[in-house]
């Protein structure tokens, strides 16, 4: 660890990114400490509204949601911006360089049971994201509240590790994180679609045979991460009868998740293509995801074509 290394200072020295997708990436990460901040004091419970997919919302998605917006909004780098949170493009500054899609807290209903949960974020050097494919982000990034509060980020210069220390700073962790190839574990989502996917359930059997080990929490944010944090595994959320095309949304979740995993030196795949291919035309628009080690998703991604 680096107490020295501010993400501010490594955005500018290392990644060399533009001025101001530093400062915008800085304000997200602004806002992530008040976010984590609510984690730890406020009530948890449902608000008593739904998301625009029809799913409750904690009282944390709604705060988060609104501190999140609300420095975009200040924000003079961002034209527009969706969140899983709000049914609309939101539409800001004209002028602006960037569009930014982000989930301001996946793995909400793990709340009450005090597991970790996240924040995502995908960013676009466009004035809008629809019409355009993940691998057009020129960053990406995700909070994960847990014991420790680590933020990682993604750029063309590799993924870096940061932890919020106690001013309220994120500083540099690890950097340049890497996947291998071959995995050792699996952390399989949407676990229903086995019983009428039958490529999903020889993709489980093949992880039970071989005796791999189970690593699922139920939150996206921190499944990956593990795979992040260990340098090896396999993260798999596929659709059944129920989720024909799997239960994440590309632009929030499967989408920047893809494009930091890639950087990452793994891949991510929705079973026919790679999903930084996948052009975005919904903002509910829904993806299978495979991703992780490489030689593990393709093996995976073999099983679930058969039948």
């Amino acid at each position: 660890m680096n107490d020295h290394v501010s993400l501010h200072h490594h955005l500018r020295t290392h990644a060399k990114v533009a001025d101001d997708l530093r400062h915008l990436m800085t304000d997200i990460a602004r806002a992530a400490t008040y976010v984590s901040y609510a984690i730890q004091t406020t009530a948890t419970g449902l608000a008593g509204t739904s998301n625009q997919f029809g799913e409750e919302q904690e009282k944390l998605d709604i705060l988060s949601n609104s501190i999140f917006s609300e420095h975009l909004k200040q924000s003079t780098t961002v034209n527009s911006f969706i969140s899983e949170e709000h049914p609309e493009v939101v539409a800001l500054q004209q002028k602006a360089p960037y569009a930014v899609a982000f989930d301001p807290l996946d793995g909400s209903s793990l709340i009450d049971a005090n597991f970790a949960i996240g924040s995502i974020f995908g960013i676009y050097a466009a004035p809008a994201i629809l019409g355009h494919a993940p691998k057009e982000q020129v960053a990406a990034l995700y909070v994960l509240y847990g014991p420790r509060t680590i933020l990682v980020y993604a750029t063309k210069e590799g993924v870096h590790e940061f932890i919020l220390n106690d001013v309220g700073e994120f500083t540099l962790l690890r950097e340049k994180l890497r996947i291998e190839p071959k995995a050792k574990n699996f952390s399989p989502g949407n676990l229903r679609a086995i019983h009428d996917n039958p490529g999903y359930r020889k993709a489980l059997d093949r992880w039970l045979t071989e005796s791999a080990t189970l690593r699922y929490s139920g939150c996206m944010v921190a499944d990956i991460h593990h795979i992040l944090a260990k340098g090896q595994g396999i993260f798999s959320n596929v659709g059944g009868a129920t989720y024909p095309d799997g239960k994440l949304r590309l632009v929030f979740e499967c989408g920047p998740f893809a494009y930091i995993v890639s950087q990452a030196g793994g891949t991510a795949s929705n079973g026919r293509q790679s999903i930084l291919d996948q052009t975005i035309k919904r903002i509910d628009q829904r993806s299978p995801i495979i991703c992780g080690s490489n030689d593990e998703v393709e093996k995976t991604v073999a099983l679930l074509q058969t039948r």
